[in-house]
Protein backbone atom coordinates (compact mmCIF):
# COMPACT_ATOMS: atom_id res chain seq x y z
CA UNK A 1 0.00 0.00 0.00
CA UNK A 2 1.32 3.31 -0.98
CA UNK A 3 2.46 5.47 2.24
CA UNK A 4 3.10 2.57 4.29
CA UNK A 5 6.17 2.26 5.80
CA UNK A 6 6.09 -1.41 6.52
CA UNK A 7 4.95 -2.20 2.87
CA UNK A 8 8.03 -0.20 2.07
CA UNK A 9 9.79 -2.37 4.44
CA UNK A 10 8.05 -5.53 2.66
CA UNK A 11 8.89 -4.75 -0.70
CA UNK A 12 12.74 -3.85 0.02
CA UNK A 13 11.86 0.21 -1.37
CA UNK A 14 12.91 1.33 2.30
CA UNK A 15 15.60 0.03 4.40
CA UNK A 16 15.27 -2.08 7.67
CA UNK A 17 17.40 -4.18 9.51
CA UNK A 18 15.99 -7.37 8.26
CA UNK A 19 15.84 -11.04 10.52
CA UNK A 20 14.36 -12.56 8.09
CA UNK A 21 12.38 -12.43 4.53
CA UNK A 22 9.68 -15.55 4.18
CA UNK A 23 6.41 -16.50 2.61
CA UNK A 24 4.84 -15.97 5.73
CA UNK A 25 6.14 -12.55 6.63
CA UNK A 26 9.00 -10.61 7.30
CA UNK A 27 10.88 -9.45 10.87
CA UNK A 28 12.98 -6.61 11.40
CA UNK A 29 14.20 -4.77 14.22
CA UNK A 30 12.21 -1.99 15.71
CA UNK A 31 14.21 1.17 15.27
CA UNK A 32 12.91 2.06 18.53
CA UNK A 33 13.14 -0.98 20.75
CA UNK A 34 11.92 -1.54 24.19
CA UNK A 35 14.98 -3.47 24.80
CA UNK A 36 17.28 -4.03 22.16
CA UNK A 37 16.49 -7.31 19.80
CA UNK A 38 12.89 -6.14 19.88
CA UNK A 39 11.76 -7.78 16.63
CA UNK A 40 8.57 -6.86 14.74
CA UNK A 41 7.09 -9.48 12.11
CA UNK A 42 4.41 -7.82 9.96
CA UNK A 43 2.30 -10.32 7.37
CA UNK A 44 3.47 -9.36 3.59
CA UNK A 45 0.20 -7.86 2.80
CA UNK A 46 -0.81 -5.22 3.98
CA UNK A 47 -3.41 -5.64 6.06
CA UNK A 48 -3.94 -3.35 9.83
CA UNK A 49 -5.40 -5.64 12.53
CA UNK A 50 -5.28 -9.29 13.32
CA UNK A 51 -9.10 -9.09 12.83
CA UNK A 52 -7.80 -8.69 8.84
CA UNK A 53 -5.51 -11.85 8.40
CA UNK A 54 -7.38 -14.25 6.72
CA UNK A 55 -7.88 -17.29 8.98
CA UNK A 56 -5.47 -19.75 6.43
CA UNK A 57 -2.87 -16.95 6.85
CA UNK A 58 -3.02 -17.67 10.45
CA UNK A 59 -0.99 -21.03 11.01
CA UNK A 60 2.10 -19.85 9.09
CA UNK A 61 1.97 -16.02 10.53
CA UNK A 62 2.17 -17.37 13.98
CA UNK A 63 4.27 -19.83 13.54
CA UNK A 64 6.76 -17.51 12.29
CA UNK A 65 6.03 -15.62 15.27
CA UNK A 66 6.56 -18.40 18.06
CA UNK A 67 9.92 -19.56 15.61
CA UNK A 68 11.34 -15.79 16.18
CA UNK A 69 10.35 -15.67 19.99
CA UNK A 70 12.13 -18.82 20.34
CA UNK A 71 15.05 -17.17 18.31
CA UNK A 72 15.41 -14.20 20.06
CA UNK A 73 15.43 -15.69 23.72
CA UNK A 74 18.11 -17.92 22.10
CA UNK A 75 20.15 -15.62 19.94
CA UNK A 76 20.49 -12.67 22.78
CA UNK A 77 20.68 -14.68 25.81
CA UNK A 78 16.89 -13.84 27.22
CA UNK A 79 15.09 -14.72 30.14
CA UNK A 80 12.13 -14.65 27.95
CA UNK A 81 9.94 -12.78 25.63
CA UNK A 82 6.99 -10.30 25.30
CA UNK A 83 4.73 -10.95 22.58
CA UNK A 84 2.04 -8.39 21.90
CA UNK A 85 -0.11 -6.98 19.08
CA UNK A 86 -1.56 -3.58 19.15
CA UNK A 87 -4.48 -2.47 17.16
CA UNK A 88 -5.37 0.44 16.15
CA UNK A 89 -5.15 2.18 19.51
CA UNK A 90 -1.03 2.24 20.10
CA UNK A 91 -0.51 0.86 16.98
CA UNK A 92 1.92 3.75 15.18
CA UNK A 93 1.55 2.13 12.07
CA UNK A 94 -1.48 0.99 10.61
CA UNK A 95 0.19 -2.47 9.01
CA UNK A 96 -0.61 -5.43 11.53
CA UNK A 97 2.95 -5.65 13.35
CA UNK A 98 3.45 -8.18 16.21
CA UNK A 99 6.13 -7.10 18.73
CA UNK A 100 8.67 -9.53 19.90
CA UNK A 101 10.53 -8.37 22.68
CA UNK A 102 13.60 -9.87 24.64
CA UNK A 103 12.84 -10.32 28.31
CA UNK A 104 15.68 -10.49 31.38
CA UNK A 105 14.12 -10.51 34.68
CA UNK A 106 15.07 -7.13 36.57
CA UNK A 107 14.55 -5.58 33.23
CA UNK A 108 12.21 -2.85 34.29
CA UNK A 109 9.51 -3.22 31.83
CA UNK A 110 6.24 -3.14 34.09
CA UNK A 111 2.94 -3.30 32.48
CA UNK A 112 2.15 -1.24 29.39
CA UNK A 113 4.86 1.54 30.07
CA UNK A 114 7.48 0.96 27.57
CA UNK A 115 11.07 2.96 28.29
CA UNK A 116 12.67 3.02 24.79
CA UNK A 117 15.92 3.19 23.87
CA UNK A 118 18.55 3.18 20.47
CA UNK A 119 21.09 1.23 18.77
CA UNK A 120 24.53 3.35 19.34
CA UNK A 121 24.59 2.70 15.15
CA UNK A 122 23.62 0.65 12.14
CA UNK A 123 26.68 -1.79 13.08
CA UNK A 124 25.08 -2.55 16.59
CA UNK A 125 21.63 -2.97 15.11
CA UNK A 126 22.76 -4.96 12.29
CA UNK A 127 24.18 -7.44 14.89
CA UNK A 128 21.29 -7.73 17.12
CA UNK A 129 19.72 -8.67 13.74
CA UNK A 130 22.48 -11.14 12.68
CA UNK A 131 22.08 -12.77 16.59
CA UNK A 132 18.69 -13.29 15.99
CA UNK A 133 18.43 -14.67 12.66
CA UNK A 134 21.04 -17.05 13.78
CA UNK A 135 18.98 -18.48 16.04
CA UNK A 136 16.19 -18.29 13.66
CA UNK A 137 18.49 -20.32 10.82
CA UNK A 138 19.09 -23.05 13.60
CA UNK A 139 16.35 -23.14 15.68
Amino acid sequence: MAGCVFCGIVSGELPAMRVTDEPDGVAFLDTRPVFKGHVLVVPRAHLVTLADLPPESLPGYFALVRRLAVAVEAGLGAGGTFVAINNKVSQSVPHLHTHVVPRTKGDGLRGFFWPRTRYVDDAEAQEYAGRVAAALATG
